[in-house]
C-alpha cells in the first residue's frame, strides 16, 4: 500500500518546532525521544541549544535520520510501540508533536510509551483542536466536513479531540497533566484578551500539552 506521506511537502518533515522546544526543561543531560520525528531537526535543535545530550527518533518515513540523531528507528509506532529497542525508564522526555491524532489507537501508544519514560518523566505533545471556531462554522453552518491537505481536518487525521478529551486521553492511560496551553496566532490572542478568555477554546488551533508519568 502506498504511504500517504509520499506526496507531502518536505517542510512536513523538516520543520523545527520551537513551540515544543520552549516546553522542554533546561537540562543539558536530558535524554529525549521524539515519535514522528521527521528529519529530526527539532531534536537536533534541542541538542545544539543545550537541552539534551541524547536524542532518538521514531518515524514511519526513512530520511537518513541516523545521520543527525544518536538513534533512529523506522517503524509503524502502533505496531511496534511495545518492542522498541530502548531500555525501560530511560528517557526524561518523549515528544509527540502532531502525532496522536494520526493514530488508530493513541491510547494504546501512550500506554506503551510510558515504559520508556523515567519515573516522573514528561511527555510533551501537540494535538489539533476540533472545536476551533472556523472549523465549527464550516461543519455546522456550511454543512461541510471536508478533509484537507493540512490543518485540523488533515486527511491523515484519524482521531479528533477537544480540550476535555485531550485531558481524558492522557489521564486515562496514567499521565498527570501539568500544563495545557492553547496555541493561537497574535490576532487570536488579542481577541481572546478582548473576550476575557471566554472564547479561548474556540480560538485555539491546537493544544500544547505537558504531562507527567504517574508512579
Amino acid at each position: 500500500m502506498k504511504n500517504i506521506y509520499d506526496k507531502v511537502e518536505d517542510s512536513y518533515f523538516t520543520n523545527i518546532r520551537y513551540d515544543i522546544k520552549a516546553l522542554v526543561p533546561e537540562n543539558k543531560n536530558n535524554k529525549i525521544l521524539e515519535i514522528g520525528c521527521g528529519k529530526g531537526y527539532t531534536l537536533l535543535e534541542l541538542k545544539e541549544s543545550g537541552k539534551a545530550d541524547y536524542i532518538a527518533g521514531v518515524d514511519i518515513v526513512y530520511l537518513d535520520q541516523e545521520i543527525l540523531l544518536d538513534k533512529f528507528i523506522c517503524c509503524n509506532i502502533e505496531k511496534e510501540v511495545n518492542t522498541l529497542s530502548f531500555c525501560e525508564n530511560f528517557f526524561d522526555i518523549i515528544i509527540c508533536a502532531d502525532v496522536l491524532e494520526h493514530l488508530i489507537d493513541p491510547w494504546n501508544v501512550l500506554r506503551g510509551l510510558k515504559r520508556y519514560l523515567k519515573p516522573n518523566g514528561l511527555l510533551i505533545a501537540s494535538i489539533p483542536n476540533i472545536r476551533e471556531l472556523t472549523t465549527m462554522i464550516t461543519i455546522f453552518f456550511k454543512g461541510d466536513f471536508r478533509y484537507e491537505d493540512s490543518g485540523i481536518l488533515d486527511r491523515s487525521h484519524l482521531r479528533f479531540f477537544c480540550k476535555k478529551n485531550i485531558v481524558e486521553l492522557f489521564e486515562s492511560v496514567g499521565f498527570n497533566i501539568k500544563n495545557i496551553y492553547p496555541n493561537m496566532g497574535a490576532k487570536r490572542r488579542l481577541l481572546n484578551r478582548l473576550s476575557f478568555g471566554l472564547l479561548k477554546e474556540l480560538l485555539a488551533v491546537q493544544y500544547l500539552i505537558v504531562a507527567q508519568k504517574s508512579l
